[in-house]
């Protein structure tokens, strides 16, 4: 995928109903030894970092149940739609462990330290509009029959994305995602150099020559 010049957006979805991720499998970790579930944890921590590593918009489309590994497979992702019948939780204190793939680092930058802190010490679930309340999700849907509002919904969101410049919309990823990371006046500079970087590009030309002719931007990615 991240090598793929023809993908403009990524969204993830379960083939299981009522499920987008239920997390490790407990009764198989049991059957580890302390070095096999800290080589497990390492290997699912450097996926989920991969994950949020993607150039292009990514999107989780959260249908069911998203605990532990699984919401921080939704928090790896930059958008995330669910049901409101959704059950989102990092639940690793109920269990006698900590979020280990990323959910104590992605989840306070997402919805605060103090709701962060909250969530995990508490080990709580909350549904989907809980979870649009507090900013974890950007859209809450009713659930439809067929079981796939929320993938719907994110499909829907990535047409939003698909028609606009490839580049531009990758250098705005890498430009929040860099800045995040760094005070405000090093965030200037990071946008400065992702700016930089598309100024020579041909979807820039189009854009402008677009908007000058009063017709639709016919964007490549060049």
């Amino acid at each position: 995928l991240r090598f793929d010049e023809q993908v403009r957006v990524v969204v993830f979805k379960s083939q299981v109903k009522g499920v987008f991720c239920a997390g490790a499998d407990l009764k198989e970790r049991a059957k580890m030894d302390d070095a096999e579930v800290g080589e497990f944890v390492r290997r699912l921590r450097n996926l989920m970092d991969e994950i949020a590593a993607l150039p292009v918009p990514t999107i989780a489309a959260i249908d069911g149940y998203a605990l532990g590994g699984g919401l921080e497979l939704a928090l790896a992702c930059d958008l995330r739609v669910a049901a409101s019948s959704a059950k989102m939780g990092l639940i690793e204190t109920t269990r006698g462990l900590l979020p280990g793939a990323g959910g104590t680092q992605r989840l306070p930058r997402c919805v605060g330290v103090g709701l962060a802190k909250e969530l995990i010490f508490t080990g709580r679930q909350i549904d989907g509009d809980q979870a649009a309340s507090m900013g974890l999700v950007n859209h809450s849907v009713p659930q439809n029959s067929q079981g796939d509002a929320a993938y719907q919904r994110a499909l829907t969101l990535a047409e939003e994305i698909l028609p606009q410049a490839p580049f531009a919309v990758k250098m705005g990823k890498l430009a929040i995602n860099k800045g995040m990371e760094v005070d405000i006046a090093s965030g200037m500079a990071i946008e400065g150099m992702c700016y930089a970087q598309n100024i020579p590009t041909r979807d820039r030309q189009e854009g402008m020559a677009a908007f000058r002719e009063k017709r639709p931007p016919r964007f490549t990615g060049k």
